[in-house]
């Protein structure tokens, strides 16, 4: 692998993070702003959301509960679920129970990690932040469908990227084996993220569901994802992330807005950020590539390639 071909994700990724901080620094210093939405209570409805410890999952599952919702974290970073056996089990747990589900939030993720593979064999980047979610999607998908109703839908949230916008979508090597660079395996499975959901849309919408999924951006935000970054990196980030970043709360906001705000009830399909709707890169748009990702990611996981038609 080339000098040039390792550097240029790297830049491609610092490049966009960077716009991403300089547009949430110009939003801080504008005077007034609108006010924080009230949501409706929620009561007792159920959530599922992955990565919800510590971080920006860790005040999704806050806000969601005190709206009145029950919330399931599920940790996929842990080795209880590390696998796709264990993401399997976990859902069978779940259907034991015979809960209903009326908010799913993808959120849990790594980034820029060395290269390494998940108990699987899968690229980590790949298989945590993409592959994960999509099996666990696919495996709760019935239940969802089961709690929707034509006047409360349930929803289904996944949390990608600024990243997604340089991903490069490799389907003859998703797992990064010819040339592996961080900056590229995390924009890609960012990439894939926004494929997925618009993909997803597509076959509840066209199944009659009553699902919506949709994916958001939280923007630049200070967590622990950036353990991997090189120490040059974290010097930076030490000095400006109280300016330049959003703080793990505020990055929670767009994927709490998407979960319950009632001006999103019946609609899917759609890229959120800073609570607004957003256009995602253009390449997201191609129902070839989405289709032709859901297929792949079905042979991965080992499931039913639904999406394989329209249904």
């Amino acid at each position: 692998m080339s000098l040039l071909s390792r550097a240029l994700p790297a830049l491609r990724l610092y490049c966009i993070g960077l716009a991403v901080a300089l547009h949430q620094l110009l939003r801080r210093l504008r005077p007034g702003g609108p006010p924080a939405p009230v949501f409706p209570t929620q009561n007792g409805n159920v959530a599922i959301v992955t990565g919800g410890a510590k971080g920006i999952g860790y005040h999704t599952v806050k806000h969601l509960a005190r709206l009145g919702m029950h919330v399931i974290i599920v940790e996929f970073l842990h080795c209880d679920l590390a696998s796709m056996k264990s993401i399997r089990q976990f859902v069978q747990q779940f259907r034991a129970k015979n809960c209903p589900l009326h908010v799913l939030v993808n959120n849990a993720g790594v980034m820029l990690v060395p290269e390494r593979k998940t108990e699987d064999g899968f690229e980590e980047h790949f298989g945590l932040n993409y592959l994960g979610h999509f099996l666990l999607t696919n495996l709760l998908l019935e239940t969802l469908k089961q709690s929707g109703t034509r006047s409360r839908n349930a929803r289904v949230i996944t949390v990608s990227s600024a990243t997604h916008y340089v991903g490069r979508l490799h389907l003859n090597d998703l797992q990064s084996r010819c040339s592996y660079s961080p900056h590229g395996a995390y924009a890609q499975s960012k990439l894939a993220l926004v494929l997925f959901t618009y993909r997803l849309q597509h076959l509840v919408t066209a199944d009659g569901s009553h699902v919506t999924a949709n994916v958001v951006d939280p923007g630049v935000v200070n967590t622990e994802l950036y353990k991997n970054v090189c120490w040059a990196t974290k010097v930076v980030k030490w000095m400006t992330a109280w300016l330049f970043f959003k703080t793990p709360e505020e990055g929670a906001s767009t994927s709490i807005y998407a979960a319950v705000s009632p001006e999103l009830e019946g609609v899917g399909g759609i890229y959120l950020y800073n609570e607004q709707r957003t256009k995602s890169t253009d390449v997201s748009y191609d129902e070839e590539l989405q289709r032709r990702l859901w297929t792949e990611s079905c042979k991965m996981t080992r499931i039913c390639d639904v999406g394989s038609r329209d249904l």
